[in-house]
């Protein structure tokens, strides 16, 4: 189904050429994740993967901090500054509650805001990052670890991170998708070879003949979570719960009835992307203030925060929980739907117009919420408890994530290249009216 509807939507050109700039933006930053910072040992990277938060700072940065490379920053900021600028919309900042009733032009202050904020971020935790790996590693990834090259490597990483993000930008304005969901859907991707050889390498190269049917058993359990995790996330992502509606004018072909439809899963991926570029957050700025010594509480913390143990594991289901609920309130507004569905004559049935309306909403949005927040942490957090329980090989600790990731990315596409081909349906069908 998905290659018929790719074949169908490359025949029209306007589509072919929003595919092939989104693929040419890819490319570009896929290049850039391959050219390591200067003032780095490129030769001790390898140590970097002994470090036990590095896949989680892979999984937002498209693997590009393995390589220590500019780009290694990634959407990582721009996210943590897009939380940020959401809670300060929540009546705290009253020139940003402002700016969120204005419009187009108040979301283009609020984006220039957002751009602020994210630089800043980059740059301190593109520092905390350089420092932290190189205190960190048994043998410093740093050349010459003194002042002047913690601000050279931070400058370029925050330069690396500002050039993503307007990559991003452009795939959104002039590409296919959402440019950051498809920045970190190829930066996973990218990394699926070498996942597989891993898990290649970890159980059927050098072990001994006895232990391989033990090893066939525990490919085979993998291959199949996998399949049944693709399948349940693919269900709940396309659930909807379908809230009915009446009208009480009527115009001429208009419904007696309609429906007003609210996924399962509201919030979507967004609340584990944030919660992962939040998790990364102490790993990074922990080790600066260590400044190379052991200092108990801020190592307790550390470890405290770490996804790997079951404290972190239960800190970042948290995160996952209360960004289900923010997003899904920032998506679904009970107070604006409830204005909408007033303005347009239409009610739901046994619930009054106006303030029960929205009490209505919002007591049905905390439902949603709830089940859309238990399954992405659970799907989330089984490969990394898996993992932890069954001696797993690590590179299945935030597979779930990963998948969720990209099936999520996957239906918005082709939900969008379905669009494009009603459009382009609707559009024949008039032009064939007009010139009968």
């Amino acid at each position: 189904m998905f290659f018929k509807l790719l074949k169908d939507a490359l025949k029209i050109k306007n589509v072919r050429s929003k595919i092939f700039f989104t693929l040419f933006i890819i490319l570009v930053f896929r290049i850039g994740t391959h050219i390591t910072v200067p003032g780095i040992n490129a030769k001790n990277l390898g140590q970097l993967s002994d470090l036990p938060f590095l896949n989680m700072l892979n999984l937002v940065s498209g693997n590009a901090l393995g390589n220590f490379s500019v780009f290694s920053m990634g959407v990582s900021p721009y996210i943590t500054a897009s939380i940020i600028v959401q809670l300060l919309q929540m009546d705290i900042v009253p020139r940003f509650v402002e700016w969120s009733k204005q419009g187009e032009v108040g979301r283009r202050k609020l984006n220039q805001a957002t751009r602020y904020i994210s630089l800043v971020f980059a740059f301190v935790q593109s520092i905390g990052i350089a420092y932290g790996f190189n205190t960190l590693s048994s043998v410093g990834i740093v050349a010459t670890p003194n002042l002047q090259t913690y601000l050279l490597i931070g400058a370029l990483l925050t330069t690396g991170s500002m050039i993503v993000t307007w990559l991003g930008e452009q795939i959104t304005d002039k590409g296919f998708g959402n440019g950051i969901s498809m920045i970190i859907f190829a930066g996973i991707i990218s990394s699926i070879p070498n996942t597989v050889r891993t898990i290649y390498e970890d159980y059927f190269v050098n072990i001994r003949a006895s232990e391989l049917n033990h090893s066939f058993i525990v490919v085979g359990i993998l291959v199949l979570a996998t399949l049944a995790v693709i399948f349940f996330t693919t269900f709940v992502q396309q659930a909807e719960y379908k809230i009915p509606i009446q009208y009480t004018k009527l115009s001429q072909g208009a419904p007696t009835s309609s429906y007003l439809p609210l996924k399962v899963n509201p919030a979507g991926v967004i609340p584990v992307i944030f919660a992962s570029s939040i998790t990364t957050i102490p790993s990074t700025v922990i080790p600066f203030f260590q400044n190379g010594r052991d200092i108990p509480w801020l190592t307790a913390l550390q470890n405290l925060l770490n996804y790997q143990t079951p404290s972190g594991m239960f800190v970042y289901a948290l995160l996952i929980v209360l960004f289900s609920f923010f997003y899904t309130f920032v998506q679904v507004n009970p107070g604006k739907t409830a204005e909408n569905l007033q303005k347009n004559s239409s009610y739901i049935p046994s619930v009054r117009p106006g303030r029960e309306t929205e009490e209505y909403m919002s007591s049905l949005l905390k439902k949603l919420a709830t089940v859309g927040s238990v399954f992405l942490a659970f799907v989330s957090l089984s490969p990394i408890a898996a993992q932890q329980w069954l001696n797993l090989s690590s590179s299945v600790a935030l597979g779930g994530t990963s998948l969720l990731i990209l099936i999520s990315t996957g239906i918005e596409g082709m939900k969008q290249l379905e669009g494009y081909l009603l459009k382009r349906q609707y559009v024949g069908f008039m032009n064939t009216a007009d010139i009968s």
